[in-house]
């Protein structure tokens, strides 16, 4: 009986030793929330690292909270992620870039940290070893200079952002008034270049697409003079795509003609079909399926103690009603 009792402690451990031998080590990306397809286009960049380098010691291995407005929820889950042995590498996407920093402080982890579509505020920055993803700030002036080429006399303006603590949302709006104005660094419009941000803007929505589009009606409603909408996230326009085809389709001749004027981020899901339909300026979009094909080259590169540069730019598609049909990278 011992005898049989210790044969099958001992296969029992050798089946664990196989079982951790055979684990990998995990390049872990944690993004803001796994309700946005933004990130399930980066999930999809990770996926497809998996399945090219399927004999690799690695695995891209990708989660977040349920909700883009969990920012909790994020910080507990990088936390948790920290804390496992398996993992060696973290690519970040910062909801609240301040309450992210401070994670990762009281963690105080060994492995390399990196920061991917969104970044930590600068006074942060020596928390990670490098950014990849997109140029927010340049990404919010094109969307700038496509309203301001649309509208050069400008008018009453209103930016639609995401949620307030985030760096990279926070550096698009800049950039954004940077290009209407002519000058660097307003905290608002007020008539400079011939731009004025309207009362109760910019609107925060955390990321939720049907709460940009009650905004832009509210907004609309309270400010019958409004020039146009700057919205440095797309949420609008691909969480909630009928909604804001039913709030502007009535507006489409205003919007051809550029009376009124929408510049918005991002070119996923049916925001360009929507270019297409003519009932908005411009779309500036950010490569995120890239972001996370990407992601793990550079964990490695980091791991290894390579050089790898800060920051890393993934490019942007620019697309227009005109241009719809050839304005994403392939």
């Amino acid at each position: 009986m011992k005898k049989t009792l210790l044969l099958a402690v001992t296969v029992a451990a050798l089946a664990l030793g196989a079982g951790n031998a055979m684990a990998k080590k995990q390049l872990v990306i944690v993004v803001k929330g796994l309700d946005n397809p933004f990130f399930e286009a980066i999930n999809q960049g990770c996926q497809k690292w998996n399945s090219e380098n399927a004999s690799s010691e690695y695995e891209c291995f990708y989660t977040g909270p349920a909700s883009t407005s969990d920012e909790a929820g994020e910080a507990q889950i990088v936390q948790d992620m920290l804390g496992k042995a398996d993992t060696v590498a973290m690519a970040i996407s910062p909801s609240n870039a301040k309450l992210i920093a401070q994670t990762i402080k009281s963690a105080n982890p060994s492995i390399p940290i990196m920061t991917l579509d969104a970044d930590l505020a600068a006074e942060d920055s020596a928390l990670r070893k490098t950014y990849l993803g997109t140029d927010n700030y340049l990404m919010g002036k094109r969307i700038g200079d496509y309203m301001k080429e649309a509208k050069p006399s400008g008018g009453k303006v209103c930016s639609i952002q995401g949620n307030p603590g985030a760096d990279n949302i926070l550096r698009r709006a800049q950039g954004w008034r940077d290009s209407l104005s002519g000058q660097e660094g307003l905290a608002e419009l007020k008539g400079e270049g011939g731009w004025t941000e309207v009362a109760g803007c910019p609107v925060f929505t955390n990321d939720d697409g049907a709460k940009g589009v009650q905004a832009m009606t509210d907004i609309l409603a309270a400010n019958p003079d409004l020039a146009g909408f700057g919205i440095m996230g797309g949420w609008p326009l691909f969480g909630a795509p009928q909604p804001y085809r039913d709030l502007f389709r009535p507006m489409a001749d205003k919007i051809a003609s550029n009376d009124f004027i929408i510049g918005a981020a991002d070119t996923i899901g049916d925001e360009v079909a929507i270019a297409g339909e003519g009932l908005v300026t411009a779309l500036v979009g950010q490569r995120p399926f890239e972001m996370g094909y990407k992601a793990p080259t550079a964990m490695i590169d980091l791991i290894e103690g390579k050089a790898v540069p800060d920051p890393i730019f993934t490019g942007l598609d620019e697309c227009t009603k005109d241009t719809v049909e050839t304005c994403i990278q392939k």
